[in-house]
């Protein structure tokens, strides 16, 4: 019998409850073949069969308590970010193409990490400490950076700050202002504080509720507009990706859009593995960039 047809059948606990028994009963799930992927995606998006999406979902499971536990440093539950994590898996679902040529595994990684980071920027401070896409990059990277340069100068990252250099190298890297390294800096390295009153019977007292200003950046209707226009960017970027061949889809990626800490491949470096000049990546390449410009263009 094959997984597809068991999977629907498969019993989880929830996250919510012994964390331990949840990741052991996550891992015991099947894992998928690609074409048994393909038709269970292929029921749920033609016939609306909740049962094919559940499978898909059971499957990769693990893939979200795996990128849950690279986020526990910021002190939150591990059942909290999994279960975070979880909705962006089915939002990954719900949106799935078989037909692209890519994996559920990665095309779903973009959705489970997007929905923990909200949901860490919502509760690891109680006043927000990022706003923009730059500023969440900065967040998200800035504990590792000052891990990675305190061991280099052998001093504990826990308690040095970073040097004037160190600054300005980090803004570069990241894309935004030396000030606004510093800030979110002395952000995370801050203890938090009530936002109210400690005791209503002290009628005089303050609390930090009382004289914060009003940020038209933090406004519902402000997030929503920048939230939509992230979504628009990442799914145009997505659908730009799969108008390409292999070759030129990977040539892209590698050249543009490696991971955080990951070193960018050079035409030299892509002429060798294909075995052509880097005049020809480098013509490949833009091709490829006129063409996902078509695109991006209608969307942006």
């Amino acid at each position: 019998m094959s997984h597809a047809l068991t999977l629907a059948q498969f019993s989880l606990p929830s996250a919510s409850g012994s964390i331990e028994a949840y990741i052991s009963a996550a891992n015991r799930v099947p894992m998928l073949t690609e074409e048994e992927e393909k038709s269970l995606a292929r029921r749920f998006r033609d016939d609306e069969d909740l049962g094919a999406a559940r499978g898909l979902v059971l499957s990769h499971l693990r893939l979200v308590i795996a990128v849950a536990r690279g986020y526990l440093g910021y002190g939150l539950p591990h059942a909290d970010l999994i279960q975070e994590g979880n909705i962006g898996l089915m939002k990954a679902v719900k949106r799935f193409d078989p037909e692209r040529g890519v994996r559920l595994v990665s095309f779903a990684l973009h959705w489970i990490k997007a929905e923990i980071h909200e949901y860490i920027l919502k509760n690891w401070r109680l006043v927000k400490v990022a706003t923009t896409k730059a500023q969440r990059k900065l967040f998200f990277n800035l504990r590792s950076m000052k891990s990675a340069i305190a061991h280099e100068a052998s001093v504990d990252s826990g308690f040095a700050g970073l040097g004037p250099e160190e600054v300005k190298a980090v803004a570069q890297k990241l894309g935004v202002k030396p000030e606004e390294v510093v800030e979110m800096e002395t952000r995370m390295g801050g203890m938090d504080i009530s936002l109210e009153p400690l005791s209503d019977d002290d009628e005089e007292g303050y609390a930090p509720i009382a004289y914060l200003a009003a940020d038209v950046s933090v406004e519902p209707s402000v997030q929503l507009e920048c939230k939509e226009r992230d979504r628009l960017y990442d799914s145009g970027l997505r659908d730009a990706l799969a108008g390409l061949d292999e070759r030129s889809r990977t040539i892209v990626q590698r050249r543009w859009l490696v991971e955080d800490g990951e070193e960018a491949a050079t035409l030299h470096e892509l002429a060798a593995e294909y075995g052509v000049s880097a005049e020809r990546i480098r013509q490949i390449e833009a091709k490829a960039m006129q063409k996902m410009k078509g695109v991006l263009a209608p969307q942006m």
